[in-house]
């Protein structure tokens, strides 16, 4: 099994800053929250998954050396 992409679910880079992080998390669950019409509980759960690996840093660099949190 292929471990995800963190960095590619919330289209930022590697090197983004926690502010970017951030920013691109809320502004994709806002377009991907469950309650809206045009929601999609699925990649609402991977963006969430996402953040929670890369707003941390411990979790975060665990992932960036070994590829999962």
């Amino acid at each position: 099994m292929m471990n995800k992409d963190y960095y590619k679910v919330l289209g930022v880079d590697k090197g983004a800053s926690p502010e970017e992080i951030k920013k691109a998390f809320r502004k994709l669950a806002h377009e991907h929250h469950p309650d809206k019409k045009s929601g999609d509980e699925a990649k609402f759960k991977e963006l969430n998954e996402a953040y929670q690996v890369l707003s941390d840093s411990k979790k975060r660099s665990q992932y960036d050396q070994f590829g999962s949190a």
